[in-house]
């Protein structure tokens, strides 16, 4: 089967594309624009992982075939065969529609989007132009070259101060606190649209707090461990008294790839759906932070700030409807994933 995956190179999206690299019967095109948001040699380094992955794939394929050269077998592109990676900005033009249209996906996972809270206060345009025009682009594209089932990234975000917890995907979400939020609840409202108008089979994740290894450096696992290891000053904000609901990466992929295999279909009308994906399990920043110190075996030096306006006190998924739809349950506590994810991070940035 072939799959689309936007984002490619993003924390969520390298990890998806790892496990589909992993079946060689699984034909993988990745989308990424590699913008400078954050540092492009993180989104490179996930890239040259996949290529190395997949080279030796195809030498395990090459010595099965009798010796038969692996350059013979797919692209030079990174990935080779069943791995194929295009740097395009998806929301620009019509580019992601012609490679839409060559490629003809027969699932689409569309993870590529403009992330963080914070930064959408004072960079609201780009998430106008990623988020929005982004999405509008690969509604399009589904509607001309419609695949069996396009999974896409909401957020936690849309919920905002009206919702209660544990947050249900029936609750409130009207009144997000943030601009990221509201455009992620404006997907979820278009894509609605397009099931409805076109007949699309649409699901959209509501992801919470996902970490892990190779995750993004703007997130606070890594902002906190980089803190710690450096003894400089770690801001914490609600006195480090807010709750997430932090989700391992591991998870969040086999809920999202068992989605991907089975979506929406009549009943319910139009065919598209929501789910949250997340932990169920929250937990303060300060106690995050005092595992982490744990596993680093350094102290943090806390500087303990008021709330900002865009953050929401507490994030808690229900599971219920994912749950009922495919047996979906973490099964990665935060103590094992938090030193997965020191592990990796000691690997990668070589902290003194």
């Amino acid at each position: 089967m072939k799959v689309l995956v936007t984002g490619a190179a993003g924390f969520i999206g390298y990890h998806v594309c790892k496990r589909l690299c992993a079946h060689p019967e699984c034909e993988t095109l990745g989308i990424d624009n590699l913008n400078d948001y954050y540092d492009v040699s993180l989104k490179r380094a996930r890239l040259a992982e996949l290529e190395a992955q997949q080279a030796q794939h195809l030498r395990g394929r090459a010595t099965a075939a009798g010796g038969l050269a692996a350059s013979a077998l797919g692209a030079d592109s990174p990935g080779g065969p069943n791995f194929r990676f295009v740097q395009a900005d998806f929301a620009e033009g019509d580019v992601l529609l012609k490679l839409w249209a060559q490629f003809r996906p027969d699932y689409v996972v569309h993870l590529g989007a403009q992330a963080n809270v914070r930064y959408s206060v004072t960079h609201p345009e780009a998430y106008v132009q990623s988020n929005l025009v982004g999405f509008f682009k690969v509604l399009e594209a589904a509607r001309r070259h419609p695949p069996k089932h396009t999974v896409f990234a909401s957020s936690s975000s849309v919920y905002g101060a009206s919702a209660t917890i544990p947050f249900a995907e029936d609750g409130d979400t009207s009144h997000p606190l943030s601009f990221y939020g509201a455009t992620k609840k404006a997907n979820e409202t278009m894509a609605h649209s397009y099931a409805h108008l076109y007949g699309l089979a649409l699901t959209g994740l509501r992801f919470f707090n996902v970490y892990g290894p190779w995750g993004r450096p703007d997130t606070a696992p890594t902002l906190f461990a980089k803190a710690i290891y450096s003894g400089e000053p770690l801001k914490l904000f609600a006195e480090g008294r807010v709750r997430r609901d932090f989700t391992y990466i591991d998870d969040i992929c086999d809920g999202l790839l068992k989605l991907l295999l089975y979506p929406p279909l009549e009943p319910p009308v139009p065919p598209f759906r929501l789910f949250n994906i997340g932990h169920h399990r929250p937990v303060e920043t300060l106690l995050f932070v005092r595992m982490l110190e744990e596993l680093i075996g350094r102290k943090a030096q806390l500087e303990l700030l008021p709330p900002q306006a865009a953050d929401v006190p507490e994030t808690c998924a229900s599971l219920d409807h994912i749950y009922a739809a495919i047996g979906y349950a973490p099964r990665v506590p935060l103590e094992d994933g938090l030193r997965h994810f020191v592990e990796w991070f000691r690997n990668y940035y070589k902290p003194e």
